[in-house]
């Protein structure tokens, strides 16, 4: 296979990648606190040997490098529901799970059978101690303030930790759409959590759609190149094959 088919292989590989992140964002634009990923890519030039080429003298060799998260805020809708929390600015809530603490800014939380205020798949919402809560069936009235304390008829049973990262860019998406990081977790100071809020994810369909059809495009026209250079591999080899 000749460097310009090679090229163009690598590059229609990226594309199925690029693919694949797109799908996944609108996939997931109704999922409370997602953010939206996109591919890194770089383009090496090279100049093409002699021959004719479809597309010019120069072709780019396209490397997948790293997939970018946008961290930027969702929408926040109101709920009501006094365990949905929603994060304003910066910071994510703090779960406990069997493989260490893990991080969500999605706060569509609940009251699990043992009395504890978890995430949906049963994880610990830790406070800014480490420790879970427990509610008792006599804490009717919950309340959540904007620091993130809770409090219920009975008395003050602790703060919601929210923590933040020096470097967002390290955290890592793992099961149950939690992120973990090899950084140390900072508490944020002054955090602003609503009560009877989720924020939705940062998706916009629009904006994905069109990405997808110009990705799709790009894939189209890489196929029709790689065609075009077979059909011309095929026709130098009948010629070689006649002059021999």
């Amino acid at each position: 296979m000749e460097t310009s088919s090679i090229i163009a292989v690598s590059k229609q590989a990226v594309i199925r990648r690029s693919l694949s992140v797109i799908a996944n964002n609108l996939a997931n634009m109704n999922t409370t606190g997602y953010k939206g990923e996109k591919m890194m890519f770089v383009e090496h030039l090279v100049r093409s040997p002699g021959g004719t080429r479809i597309g010019g003298d120069k072709l780019a060799f396209v490397r997948d490098v790293a997939t970018a998260r946008d961290l930027s805020e969702g929408d926040f809708k109101k709920t009501n529901n006094p365990l949905d929390l929603a994060i304003h600015g910066n910071g994510f809530f703090v779960i406990g799970t069997p493989g260490g603490e893990r991080y969500t800014r999605n706060g569509n939380f609940q009251i699990g059978n043992d009395g504890q205020l978890v995430t949906r798949n049963g994880d610990p919402v830790l406070s800014d101690s480490g420790t879970p809560f427990f509610l008792s069936p006599d804490d009717i009235h919950i309340e959540i303030d904007s620091s993130g304390t809770l409090s219920t008829e009975n008395g003050e049973l602790g703060k919601i930790a929210v923590v933040n990262f020096a470097d967002k860019r390290d955290l890592q998406l793992v099961a149950g759409g939690l992120y973990s990081s090899r950084q140390q977790a900072n508490p944020v100071e002054e955090a602003r959590v609503s009560q009877g809020m989720l924020e939705g994810s940062n998706i916009q369909p629009i904006v994905e759609m069109t990405r997808m059809i110009e990705v799709q495009r790009a894939y189209e026209g890489t196929k029709i190149f790689i065609q075009k250079e077979d059909e011309r591999l095929k026709n130098m080899v009948k010629e070689y094959s006649r002059v021999g």
